[in-house]
């Protein structure tokens, strides 16, 4: 029975709530924030799960209201011998999950790196992403599948890219976390699809 209802629910997520047909290939979003928009292009067909799943939470307006929460820098690691360097935003505070969690889509699946700009799904393990992203400052390699950054080596679930907006995501990368979070929050006032 719970095999047959996630099989349904990976159905309905591949196709396009608004119309009812398949989904296109790639949808553009605009992640609104304090700073200015960050224009990010998701891939569904690559990462059709990991897409579907981001824009349910869009659709809901589930991100009205969120924010930019964590700074990962090369200066701010001190007990991590693989170094990041990503932002990292979502419900935060609010992160109890609205929806279940996914089925974790890795690189080797997809083929979409982490490089400069990729937008990705953040997690403890593997299947248990939800509303939690990062977007990659520079080439992030080693969150690839195969990656050393999590000890199971099975990466994080990359499914787009930004396309406009890099200075915001670079702005909001330079400010000083000592331990990652922001001591103020870079608000995001919503996450909408570009019309």
């Amino acid at each position: 029975m719970k095999t047959t209802v996630s099989i349904i629910a990976l159905a309905l997520l591949l196709f396009d709530s608004s119309s009812g047909q398949p989904g296109q290939k790639k949808e553009t979003i605009i992640i609104r924030t304090e700073f200015g928009d960050i224009y990010a292009r998701l891939d569904l067909e690559k990462a059709p799960v990991t897409s579907s799943n981001f824009l349910r939470y869009v659709d809901a307006d589930l991100f009205d209201n969120t924010c930019f929460y964590r700074v990962v820098r090369r200066d701010n690691q001190p007990r991590d011998s693989i170094l990041i360097e990503v932002i990292q935003g979502g419900r935060y505070e609010d992160e109890e999950s609205v929806y279940p969690a996914i089925v974790h889509e890795t690189t080797e699946m997809t083929g979409i790196r982490h490089r400069n700009g990729t937008i990705s799904m953040a997690r403890s393990v593997p299947g248990t992403a939800t509303s939690e992203f990062f977007i990659c400052v520079g080439d992030q390699p080693e969150l690839d599948f195969g990656g050393r950054r999590n000890p199971d080596r099975q990466g994080f679930a990359a499914f787009g890219e930004i396309i406009k907006g890099m200075d915001v995501v670079n702005r909001i990368h330079s400010i000083i976390a000592p331990d990652q979070y922001l001591e103020e929050p870079v608000l995001i006032m919503e996450i909408v699809r570009a019309k």
